[in-house]
């Protein structure tokens, strides 16, 4: 029992100490963030998403970090782009086909959670059925699309 308490003692302790640590405390040289409520959202009404920069600017040469909110009932149309893209659906069903061809009916259906390569050149359209979606996308910019659409 006694060596029980030898140790129960010092952590109380510990969490005593840390409890009144905030997020107004953290150094900011150290690392930052962005609360959900604090992330901007740019609303692509044509599109039928909205695409939040994390970090980077996908427009520039570099890093990029976005989310990329589908709405429900929008898809993109076949296309590719020039690098490497890495995704996560963070939340919902994101749905997915290759090919130039656009068959909305034989999408793929990926649910969060799920980690997706887009490879550079390669021919691909996706977005979300029947409810929205999220995903955040990290990339090598600039992050422009080409059309590829066959009729």
């Amino acid at each position: 029992m006694f060596k029980t308490a030898r140790y129960a003692v010092p952590m109380a302790a510990l969490l005593v100490w840390l409890a009144p640590v905030r997020a107004t405390d953290l150094d900011p040289k150290s690392l930052t963030y962005k609360l959900p409520a604090q992330i901007t959202w740019v609303e692509n009404k044509t599109a039928g998403n909205a695409i939040a920069v994390l970090a980077g600017d996908p427009n520039k040469p570099g890093l990029y970090v976005i989310q990329e909110k589908w709405y429900a009932h929008h898809n993109s149309h076949p296309h590719f782009h020039m690098n490497d893209r890495y995704i996560t659906v963070v939340s919902g069903t994101w749905w997915v086909n290759t090919g130039p061809k656009y068959d909305p009916d034989g999408m793929v259906p990926l649910p969060t959670g799920t980690f997706v390569t887009h490879y550079g050149g390669q021919i691909h359209y996706d977005g979300a059925k029947e409810a929205d979606c999220v995903i955040q996308i990290s990339g090598m910019g600039p992050a422009q699309a080409t059309r590829a659409e066959q009729p």
